[in-house]
């Protein structure tokens, strides 16, 4: 299957924002370095908390898994076109996640579920999102059109949005604005 140039830009702009930390053009083991300080730090978790440990580990998991399946010349970086490559199998049966996947949909569920009452709010939405850089604004947009003019996404229906944008050709479904972008 080949890849249209709006799910390629849906796909670069997570690669670009949420994972090549550094910028460096590729991701990399360090980019999850730096991620785990940068959740950390927006949560308040300190090195030798409970959540700070967990989240590492998670966090480390999560880039094993994603080395092991994209970088596929196994020079310890994961490529644009390795990652591009990558999401478009998984566009094909996104009921088949691999773990690491399923690991990281998790994560960012929960981060952005900082109440812990099993939804995502618009603040709570827009609290992360922003912190990579987002306008808040568009946040708050972006979080009206994933939840479908709701007050909030439960954990079922954000994993139901979470294959829609990795999968779909839409850009209007509501799985376009998981991460907090309104147009692509």
């Amino acid at each position: 299957m080949s890849i249209s140039e709006f799910r390629r830009k849906k796909l670069l702009y997570v690669f670009n924002v949420f994972f090549d930390v550094n910028q460096s053009g590729t991701i990399e083991r360090k980019d999850f370095e730096i991620a785990i300080e940068k959740v950390c730090s927006l949560r308040g978790w300190k090195p030798g908390d409970a959540k700070h440990t967990e989240t590492h580990e998670i966090m480390i998991k999560i880039w094993d898994g994603l080395r092991k399946r994209a970088d596929s010349n196994k020079d310890g970086q994961v490529s644009v076109d390795e990652w591009v490559s990558m999401w478009n199998d998984y566009a094909m049966n996104p009921s088949a996640a691999l773990k690491w996947q399923q690991q990281y949909c998790h994560f960012m569920f929960q981060l952005e579920d900082a109440s812990a009452d099993g939804s995502i709010d618009c603040d709570e939405f827009t609290t992360v999102c922003s912190s990579y850089g987002i306008d808040p604004k568009e946040c708050k947009m972006a979080f009206t059109k994933m939840a479908k003019g709701k007050a909030s996404v439960s954990w079922e229906e954000f994993q139901e949005l979470w294959k829609e944008y990795f999968s779909t050709e839409d850009p209007n479904a509501a799985g376009n604005f998981i991460f907090g972008r309104t147009s692509f």
